[in-house]
């Protein structure tokens, strides 16, 4: 089994353009399950991964709906935590190009809460975390703690530090906390945007030596995505694997980071791969494969409205 750890929260996406009474105009929103690790535990169950979402959710209407999203799609919610605070908001905003940006309504909200569970299943194979989770304390410093806690048990382990500026304030101690969590990594995945604000430096050099350091710090891989030019991953040995990205008419890509999350975690699994020692080994053909596989999953999220992954039966 594969636990996906962090926030789950609701999205107001954009639909269209309402007038209001002022004679001005404001975007409808549409409320939408979202969440980085929530968006990730969905795909994973979409794409027939065993797989359980531990996190901290509302007891109001938008953490049932939340809920009942995952269990629709087979994801175990038996970690999850329940509070009576209100569900984290983030407010989209979509531009010409599909991509999104967000504004967040955090104060006093459940996920913030949530406590570090006594133990983890037994026969889990991987604990993915990421986003809002590792920044939004108090709860940030108990996603840490379970981080630390599974991967000295031998739990294969992945992050998605998945940067949103606007939680951050003080950008320097987060740099310093990232680079505190990468010896308990395993894989770290993040796009090209957060590797540069992660290195501090819009320089291609400066970024490929800050993931050279990275990679020395203890991850055995880190796999790079590039927006619609495809993604890539930089080994223990220093070698470079790309694959190019799957062209679509984009709507927008929220979730396709998400997406591709899962997407590894689930082709990473099918080579038997979920172990430092086994990602070390994985030859240049499986990459390709996993790769591929996350490329073209990601396609079809960004193809749709939201963060709708797919299904494994759209991926044959």
């Amino acid at each position: 089994m594969i636990v996906v750890a962090g926030e789950a929260l609701i999205d107001l996406v954009p639909e269209r353009m309402s007038s209001v009474a002022a004679g001005g105009q404001l975007p409808a929103l549409r409320p939408a399950r979202g969440g980085g690790p929530y968006n990730t535990a969905l795909a994973l169950g979409r794409l027939g991964s065993p797989t359980a979402f531990c996190s901290r959710v509302s007891t109001d209407g938008f953490g049932e709906a939340l809920l009942e999203g995952l269990r629709k799609d087979g994801v175990d919610t038996a970690l999850v935590q329940r509070g009576e605070e209100p569900t984290t908001l983030a407010v989209a905003s979509i531009g010409a190009d599909g991509s999104a940006g967000y504004g967040f309504y955090v104060q006093g909200t459940a996920d913030r809460l949530f406590t570090l569970p006594p133990s983890l299943p037994e026969g889990v194979s991987a604990l993915s975390l990421g986003t809002c989770s590792l920044v939004l304390e108090p709860g940030a410093s108990a996603y840490e703690e379970l981080l630390r806690r599974e991967a000295g048990r031998g739990v294969f382990t992945t992050l998605d530090p998945n940067i949103r500026t606007g939680l951050i304030p003080d950008a320097g101690a987060y740099r310093a906390r990232f680079h505190g969590w990468l010896p308990h990594i395993g894989l770290l995945k993040l796009s090209i945007e957060d590797a540069r604000w992660l290195a501090d430096s819009e320089d291609a050099g400066d970024v490929e030596r800050a993931v050279g350091a990275w990679l020395a710090a203890g991850p055995a891989a880190v796999v790079l995505t590039h927006g619609g030019e495809g993604l890539s991953v930089r080994r223990q040995d220093g070698s470079v694997i790309s694959v190019p990205g799957e062209r679509v008419d984009i709507v927008d890509t929220i979730g396709a980071g998400d997406t591709v999350n899962a997407a590894l975690l689930h082709r990473l699994a099918g080579h038997q791969a979920l172990s430092a020692p086994a990602l070390a080994k994985l030859d240049e053909a499986a990459w390709r494969d996993v790769l591929g596989f996350a490329a073209r999953a990601a396609a079809i999220t960004c193809s749709r409205a939201g963060a709708e992954p797919p299904y494994a039966s759209e991926l044959t």
